[in-house]
């Protein structure tokens, strides 16, 4: 039998998709330890990969899910779900979804299947939601630059811009339309992952620019105000499947930190995954110009962002001229502040996280797979323990933005790719 990956290996969607792109950073920041960067080649390289095209037209393709009867499930960053079946038919837009509104990197985002899905049908999605008597859609990108980000602080610090939200539905037996839509989170609504202990955690982006008047929240210090940062930077949140909060929350008994917050310190973390041993989630996140990271969140953790990166800033937003400028106050660590586990210069614009876990490859077994937007690729990560060894790069010659990587049910693997 060939080792080639089989017709259903990897199902490649056409979108267009917005993305930091990858610019040259000198001088390059130092690792903190060996192998935090630039991994070799694996020993050995991963055999070739055959990629079947499953469907096209998914506009702004971000997620999916697949259904323990078959199919796909799929969210379009517009404000579409919608269903792939096995025999490739995709169906119309589920009805029943709460508006959406997408403005700039925002909208319809991740989807997650309840564990008892099977029984009660209830899945997850995160999405931004307009404001009160707002209509949803899609809105220009100027009305961040030239309504949000020209305000004066103390003006943009009250708008109401928008409302991050984790909602949980029923999808009906039908397969056609959500039922019972409810919001169960709200502040946070990139990547959902499933904890051992059933949680819910929620990644979230940074919102620095509501903040500061530097979009990217540089040069300031906030060591008088930890907890700006604890509900500014992006987070991780962790709520029951109820919505409540659990009793365990490491920020309950501090009034001035949101209670649902997890972790914080974070970017734009656009790829989440529970290690299937420790059961700890992992993710990846954009650094600004360079420093996407690996993390592994734990309960309290600063992330460093956006006092400590190893990314720069981005100099088209300078207005002193100055170039190659550090992000934060110039450092790359921190007392206090936890070490990405592994970091990209420059950026590949990483959305999409998954450890292998199947047995179609044991030379995969325990891999890290991440969507490369920028890097065009599905990059391959080799660990030992939690530390990356070895880092291939697959794809390359499709030359499209891999924005979402998951295991199918039978231990094969999925990608959702998107056009330049």
């Amino acid at each position: 039998m060939k080792r080639g990956v089989p017709a259903s290996m990897l199902a490649m969607a056409m979108l267009m998709l917005a993305t930091a792109g990858a610019r040259a950073q000198s001088p390059e920041p130092k690792p903190a330890f060996t192998g935090q960067t630039d991994a070799p080649l694996p020993a050995k390289a991963s055999p070739p990969l055959k990629v079947e095209r499953l469907a096209t037209g998914l506009t702004g393709a971000w997620s999916m899910a697949f259904l323990p009867e078959g199919g796909i499930l799929i969210t379009q960053s517009m404000g579409l779900m919608r269903i792939l079946r096995p025999d490739g038919v995709l169906l119309p837009p589920l009805r029943g979804l709460p508006e959406v509104k997408q403005v700039g990197a925002q909208g319809l985002h991740d989807v997650l299947l309840d564990p008892d899905f099977a029984s009660n049908r209830t899945l997850y999605f995160a999405y931004f939601a307009p404001e009160a008597g707002e209509p949803g859609g899609t809105w220009p990108l100027e009305y961040l630059y030239d309504r949000v980000f020209v305000a004066p602080l103390a003006v943009r610090r009250t708008m109401k811009i928008g409302i991050e939200r984790v909602a949980r539905a029923r999808l009906s037996a039908d397969g056609g339309r959500l039922e019972n839509v409810r919001t169960i989170a709200t502040g946070a609504e990139r990547r959902l992952a499933l904890g051992r202990d059933n949680t819910l955690l929620v990644t979230g982006v940074d919102r620095f620019w509501r903040y500061t008047s530097d979009l990217d929240g540089v040069e300031q210090d906030f060591t008088a105000e930890p907890d700006v940062r604890r509900n500014f930077a992006g987070r991780v949140l962790r709520v029951n499947r109820d919505g409540s909060i659990p009793t365990d929350n490491p920020w309950l008994s501090r009034a001035t930190v949101d209670a649902q917050t997890f972790a914080h310190g974070l970017r734009d973390p656009e790829g989440a995954a529970i290690h299937p041993e420790t059961g700890e989630l992992w993710t990846v996140e954009h650094g600004p110009q360079g420093g996407d990271e690996l993390n592994i969140i734990r309960a309290g953790r600063d992330y460093g962002w956006p006092d400590v990166s190893y990314g720069r800033q981005y100099d088209a937003r300078r207005t002193d001229g100055r170039k190659n400028v550090p992000v934060g106050n110039g450092r790359t660590s921190m007392p206090g502040v936890e070490e990405p586990r592994y970091y990209w210069v420059p950026s590949i614009a990483p959305s999409g996280l998954a450890f292998y876990t199947g047995n179609l490859f044991p030379e995969w077994k325990g891999n890290l797979f991440v969507g490369a937007m920028a890097g065009q690729a599905l990059v391959r990560l080799v660990l030992d323990g939690e530390r990356v060894v070895a880092e291939e790069r697959l794809l390359t010659d499709l030359k499209q933005r891999i924005r979402e990587v998951r295991q199918g049910p039978d231990g094969q693997g999925c990608g959702v790719g998107c056009s330049p």
